[in-house]
């Protein structure tokens, strides 16, 4: 039987700005009330694995006070098509005020985003990347027909985002190399009139922290595939730690911090995962175990979260499991516009098939016995 599920559009996939809580997606604003600068920050993944729309214009709404420019920085391998969709209009709405930064990259559903912006700046060592949209399914002929039929449909929507920025641009060279999974220079976004200016170059490869997913398109350039390979920078040594508590204080620790997060379940594993070491080992422990929770959330799936936590995975490795659950679940289709990795796992068989001859052999052997022992 078929199975019709609604289309999610988004492809399969960081930060410098120092923040609480190591998240990769902040606002903050500066100076004075009279003279406020609002910065938002994407340096990851746009949709339900990184940041919503949602999460984006509600934020947006509770620090924009309707008069303070806005600059939203974008380091990002792109997302969910619809929430870039969204996050686009959000921008287009702030008018004159709203400029678009690219840092280091702006990818598919990304690129989609800061179109939005009504002036784009890109660092003279960034790129934009802009492609088609893409998506695995099953199903019968009719599921793969409608399908195909999303995907046309979401290739409109993106052709109107850029062309929304660039109005003069040739509509069929624009066609081409979007169909092409084109990377663009600095100087050649500007050039088509994706972007208005060349900035300062930076060095920003937070976003670039999970090879695999860079890896998923055709055409990634090697020198931002080289970045992978690089050692990281190294961390400024850690302060002095604070003294160690004792057992029961850190006990009590790990349950007012679960219950403060909304993750009072999680007690357990992270008792055991943290060993109750120190406060600083349980305080990262608690941050980690929220971002974890978060995405098992997203993926509907939060009952997973304990067992990533005992297993000790981190983020990246979660979003893998999460994934790979997800595509062998047999829910429906995502709309995905990244390529397959060369060694994705071969889907499992999920049933074995029935074997019908050897029913009715039972059943006759049954009937048999039955039958002798009524005529004893």
């Amino acid at each position: 039987m078929s199975k019709k599920a609604k289309p999610r559009v988004y492809d399969k996939a960081g930060k410098q700005v120092k923040v609480a809580d190591k998240s990769w997606y902040t606002f903050q604003a500066s100076g004075e009330a009279e003279q406020r600068n609002i910065e938002i920050f994407v340096y990851g993944e746009i949709g339900a694995w990184g940041v919503t729309a949602n999460q984006f214009v509600q934020d947006l709404r509770a620090m924009d006070d309707g008069m303070s420019p806005v600059i939203v920085a974008f380091n990002s391998i792109g997302g969910d098509l619809f929430d870039g969709l969204a996050i686009h209009n959000a921008l287009s709405r702030l008018g004159e005020r709203c400029t678009g930064r690219i840092d280091a990259l702006a990818a598919s559903a990304a690129s989609v985003a800061v179109c939005g912006a009504h002036r784009v700046v890109i660092a003279a060592n960034a790129m934009l990347m802009i492609h088609n949209p893409y998506t695995f399914t099953g199903g019968d002929a009719e599921d793969f027909r409608r399908v195909a039929d999303v995907l046309d449909q979401t290739l409109e929507a993106i052709i109107a985002a850029y062309k929304a920025k660039a109005p003069n641009i040739d509509e069929a060279e624009l066609r081409r190399m979007v169909n092409a999974e084109t990377w663009l220079t600095a100087n050649e976004a500007v050039a088509l009139g994706l972007a208005d200016e060349v900035g300062d170059g930076l060095k920003v490869s937070a976003c670039l922290g999970q090879g695999s997913v860079l890896q998923r398109f055709q055409h990634a350039p090697a020198e931002l595939l080289a970045q992978l390979d690089e050692e990281p920078e190294a961390e400024p040594p850690e302060p002095d730690p604070a003294p160690v508590l004792d057992a029961a204080k850190l006990a009590l620790m790990v349950t007012q911090g679960c219950a403060a997060a909304g993750i009072s379940n999680l007690v357990e594993p992270l008792l055991a995962a943290t060993k109750l070491e120190s406060e600083a080992v349980i305080q990262a422990a608690l941050i980690k175990a929220k971002a974890l929770h978060g995405l098992c959330v997203a993926a509907r799936l939060p009952e997973l979260t304990g067992e990533f936590i005992t297993a000790g995975l981190d983020e990246a490795a979660v979003r893998a499991r999460l994934f790979d659950k997800l595509v062998g679940s047999g829910g429906g289709f995502e709309i995905n516009n990244s390529l397959p990795l060369d060694d994705d796992p071969v889907p499992k068989v999920k049933a074995k098939q029935v074997d019908t001859h050897s029913i009715w052999t039972t059943r006759q052997a049954a009937q048999n016995g039955t039958s002798k022992g009524a005529r004893a």
